[in-house]
């Protein structure tokens, strides 16, 4: 459990610098080279989800995202020795928080101090690569953690890590001759 903890302090910390980084360099709305022409550095406020689904309806974000986080606190809890389930739950948890603070505390919900419209702060995005769109450090730990955590799910790995084992051999004849 220690190290899903480490890990998702890791996510949650190298998220919340890139965008602390972000706002303290650039400009909304501003595009800087990274290394073109595959990835860019854009500065973009997200009120919604993953495209900027959702924009009016940040509030069940917030929601979500607080009930993601809180299930992946219990696993966290039950997790037994499987180093893949620590590195998948501990990127999620640490991505979701990375999201969550800035639902609740970057503006809209705070503003100089005051909680205006709580839960309702929108997201930094910074990573911009083409046709496709703007994303931060923590959609990437919560993105890859899901679709590991889903391929661990579907090859049966268990978080104790052990795997399902399937009877494979035939059924015996139970009708007497």
């Amino acid at each position: 459990m220690g190290v899903a903890c480490l890990i998702a302090l890791s996510a949650w910390l190298l998220d919340q610098a890139t965008k602390l980084w972000v706002e303290r360099t650039m400009e909304i709305g501003q595009q800087l080279d990274a290394i073109p022409p595959v990835l860019y550095w854009r500065y973009h406020l997200n009120p919604g989800a993953a495209f900027s689904m959702g924009t009016d309806h940040t509030w069940v974000f917030t929601i979500i995202q607080a009930i993601v986080l809180s299930v992946g606190l219990f696993y966290l809890f039950r997790l037994g020795g499987s180093w893949l389930w620590t590195l998948g739950l501990g990127g999620l948890i640490g991505g979701v928080a990375g999201n969550l603070t800035d639902r609740l505390f970057r503006a809209p919900s705070l503003v100089d101090g005051t909680f205006e419209q709580f839960g309702q702060g929108h997201v930094v995005d910074m990573i911009a690569v083409p046709h496709f769109a703007v994303f931060n450090v923590a959609d990437s730990f919560i993105v890859f953690s899901i679709i590991g955590l889903c391929a661990m799910m579907l090859f049966g790995l268990n978080l104790d890590g052990t795997r399902d084992v399937k009877n494979t051999s035939a059924p015996e004849d139970t009708e007497a001759n």
